[in-house]
């Protein structure tokens, strides 16, 4: 999970299972924690009601049928490696090198066509390969750990917000028109690289909650590319940077939102590991 609606989606389809009580689902550590009267009842309706959405869960240090802590993981984003093939580790790996490889290019390619809904677009690029690459390097670690880790990525990511939403509003008063031929190609070189990403991951999918994903992944991040083409259209015809900066806004918003979400989660998550580590000691 890489945003704030995917875990509302997935509380809200685990709340609709009757004899769940409570859940919380933490994108820093990307677990879903619930309460429910009868595990070995309940736990396979919320695991079919999440995986009817697209997700993917794996039960932590229990077994299948008395688990009452489930780890909810976007099976294209951040899977559970401990059981995965070498082959599907290094297609993440590729596609965290795809996501902020061309994000990087991207905001160059934003300073060049003065487009901010480049810009923003290539927020989502490097977000989603930080998320992945954190997925990659966390496998093993403890939840302490993985929350401090989710934190700095969250303070960082919400930087890079900030960031974008500071330059567009001086767009605002310096309303320059950005250049529609790059901004429309840059962001159609950014469609194709979403499409890479679901092709390379497609042959390690496996059965249709997990093709469901990879659709969803792609189809997201495909809106976001061509809300930038279409804004490239618009500000052709209109002869104004105002579609430009309006897509500018809505994206680095949307990014922020998740920024949030990651910076919350992972406090919680810190504060629930602190008890534990006390004990210990």
């Amino acid at each position: 999970m890489d945003c704030a609606s995917c875990a509302a989606k997935i509380e809200g389809a685990a709340r609709k299972v009757p004899g769940v009580s409570d859940v919380k689902v933490s994108i820093a550590s990307q677990i879903m924690t619930l309460e429910v009267d009868d595990a070995a009842t309940r736990l396979p309706v919320v695991e079919n009601a999440v995986s009817d959405l697209g997700y993917q869960l794996d039960r932590i240090g229990a077994p299948k049928t008395s688990a009452d802590a489930a780890e909810v993981d976007d099976d294209d984003r951040i899977p559970d490696l401990s059981h995965v093939t070498p082959a599907y580790k290094r297609a993440l790996w590729i596609v965290v090198l795809l996501n902020v490889g061309y994000g990087v290019i991207e905001i160059g390619g934003s300073f060049l066509a003065g487009s901010q809904a480049l810009q923003a677009d290539a927020l989502d690029f490097i977000g989603d390969g930080l998320i992945s690459f954190l997925g990659l390097i966390a496998v093993g670690w403890g939840l302490a750990a993985r929350a401090r880790a989710a934190l700095l990525q969250g303070i960082f990511l919400a930087l890079l917000g900030f960031g974008v939403i500071g330059s567009t509003f001086y767009r605002v008063f310096v309303e320059h028109e950005p250049q529609t031929l790059l901004m429309a190609g840059f962001a159609t070189v950014a469609l194709i690289v979403n499409v890479l990403a679901a092709v390379v991951l497609l042959p390690h999918r496996k059965g249709d909650a997990n093709m469901r994903a990879v659709w969803l992944f792609s189809r997201n991040d495909a809106i976001g590319n061509f809300a930038v083409i279409a804004a490239a259209g618009v500000v052709w015809a209109l002869n104004s940077p105002w579609p430009d900066l309006i897509v500018a806004f809505a994206v680095a918003g949307l990014f922020l939102q998740s920024a949030w979400s990651i910076i919350r989660d992972a406090r919680n998550d810190l504060r629930e590991a602190a008890p534990a580590s006390g004990a210990k000691a």
